[in-house]
């Protein structure tokens, strides 16, 4: 089965008398265990298709599946369990909270999994040691270079075992050391938890960590 499934999905805005169209019927799919990149520059259109692919933005038209359910058409009190139970986010701008450790950070999203208070402790434990960062657990975001407040937010986004990791420019605000590494953790994390991963970036070192590549410009995806 694909983990997540797209056809001919559009986002257009009104701005004044005029359509402004960001995502022109766009269409794909991935399955488990893929890490699949769509490329494009600056104000292509793949922040809004990776929104759309989240259930963070609505498509204007077009159709989505993940995990075999459509979600195109869901309520916005129907969308929130379906991000929690199905995705992981990755942001280029980490998304922490500046008050919280590290761990803390894991925690958030395990506690809003539902997962219990002991087990989520014992589980944030083990997704900062998956990411490198098990001596890291109680320092603060202030205290962590770049790659490793992304290494957080991976872990954080793989909290849970979501069935789709979704990566909006993971690597842009790192040097090549730490944009590598941060790309070899989501394609081990395709590999060995069968989750379907994609990345919207622009980074062309990324090219031999992934089995798939498209690419989007002007909102058309190909």
């Amino acid at each position: 089965m694909l983990t997540v499934e797209a056809h001919g999905l559009s986002k257009w805005y009104r701005e004044g008398a005029n359509d402004i169209v960001a995502v022109r019927h766009a269409s794909l799919s991935a399955k488990a265990g893929e890490i699949v990149a769509v490329m494009g520059p600056s104000g292509s259109g793949k922040t809004t298709l990776l929104s759309m692919l989240g259930c963070i933005l609505r498509p204007t038209g077009g159709e989505i599946s993940i995990c075999g359910e459509r979600v195109d058409g869901l309520t916005e009190q129907q969308l929130p369990p379906v991000r929690r139970s199905r995705i992981g986010f990755i942001f280029q701008s980490y998304n922490l909270f500046g008050a919280l450790t590290a761990l803390e950070n894991v925690l958030v999203a395990l506690k809003l999994k539902g997962v219990a208070r002991d087990v989520a402790r014992q589980e944030g434990h083990r997704l900062l040691d998956a990411v490198g960062l098990g001596d890291r657990a109680n320092s603060l975001p202030r205290d962590l270079s770049g790659g490793q407040k992304q290494r957080v937010s991976i872990a954080r986004a793989l909290a849970g075992e979501p069935p789709l990791i979704l990566a909006d420019e993971p690597t842009a605000n790192l040097d090549w050391k730490n944009g590598s590494q941060v790309i070899e953790l989501l394609r081990d994390a395709a590999k060995s938890r069968e989750c379907t991963v994609i990345l919207v970036t622009h980074d062309h070192r990324v090219d031999p960590y992934l089995d798939r590549t498209m690419t989007i410009e002007d909102g058309v995806l190909y």
